[in-house]
């Protein structure tokens, strides 16, 4: 009896422990200059460490998600945690050779914009709409997440496992091949052929038009890693997202697909992304959903080694 107990406090003091250094690792990590595996390793147990820690429930769950959202963005922003180093491994030409191959010889974001948008200053409505569903991106993926875990909590662990290995899975990407988006390509004069005008980033025109000095504060928060464009998260997520809730047959999934589709206009017309990034996010996604039943014995060989610690810890 002594010797469980025992038992219990080392494996409840090791998760304690593995918690707390999965959550201060990346807020400490440019101070204690961490290098970035260690961070990403780190962060990376931590919600593995606090289902140890605490039985199933829909507060545990939510945990998890966070902590893994938590390890995501440390890993998504550390590239960038040297600004000329990351500038200096950029690609940058590739995706514009690509886009003007698709667009025969000028990128479909610059026709858009020639053909649809205003003068700089002046927004259509439906320009207005493309920024919003931009910007709601951040609510769509993990709101997804949320609804099924009060609505279809059968679905959620497929569902969220889905929409975070998405979300995991396109950092490799970002650390291996860090590439440019159109925005930054026109910065630099790669977009340059000889008409006007030329690629605007009308997201960032209108909102300074619309938040004004809340802009760039905003902006800051947001931000992240500028030269994060291959393949696109927003469309992946988003596309795996709009899967996952006609899987669990949800009302809303209709919906879903005309926001996925909506976005994937947007990130081009805006400038975001290029549409062999929209590819790479759909390919990413799709590849994510064939793959499921294939590594689902892994994902319950791991399930079932955590249950087994939660147990002894909580004996």
């Amino acid at each position: 009896m002594l010797a469980a107990v025992r038992q219990s406090t080392a494996i409840r003091v090791v998760a304690g422990a593995a918690l707390a250094t999965g959550i201060a690792a990346p807020l400490l990590r440019r101070r204690l200059k961490l290098p970035p595996p260690a961070v990403t390793a780190t962060a990376a147990t931590a919600p593995f460490a606090l289902c140890v820690l605490m039985p199933r429930s829909g507060r545990r769950d939510t945990g998890v998600c966070l902590l893994q959202m938590w390890a995501y963005i440390a890993t998504y922003e550390m590239p960038n945690d040297d600004p000329e180093a990351l500038e200096r491994r950029v690609r940058i030409a590739y995706p514009v050779k690509a886009d003007r191959a698709i667009g025969l010889g000028t990128t479909p974001t610059l026709r858009l914009q020639r053909t649809l948008a205003h003068a700089p200053g002046a927004f259509h409505t439906y320009e207005k709409v493309l920024v919003w569903s931009h910007w709601l991106w951040f609510l769509f993926p993990h709101g997804t997440v949320a609804y099924l875990l009060l609505r279809k909590p059968e679905h959620f662990p497929r569902g969220a496992a889905q929409i975070y290995a998405t979300f995991d899975l396109g950092l490799i990407g970002y650390w291996a091949v860090p590439t440019a988006p159109p925005w930054y390509a026109a910065r630099q004069g790669l977009m340059d052929d000889g008409q006007t005008p030329e690629l605007r980033r009308m997201m960032v025109e209108y909102g300074e038009h619309f938040w004004r000095s809340g802009w760039a504060p905003l902006y800051g928060l947001l931000g992240g890693n500028p030269l994060a464009a291959m393949p696109s998260l927003h469309f992946a997520t988003s596309v795996t997202a709009a899967h996952v809730l006609t899987d669990s047959r949800a009302v809303g999934a209709p919906l879903a697909w005309l926001y996925a589709a909506t976005l994937g206009v947007a990130l081009v017309y805006l400038g975001e992304h290029y549409v062999v990034d929209l590819a790479a996010g759909l390919t990413l996604s799709e590849v994510v959903r064939r793959a499921t039943p294939a590594v689902a014995p892994i994902v319950q060989g791991v399930s079932s080694a955590v249950r087994a610690l939660e147990s002894r810890a909580s004996a």
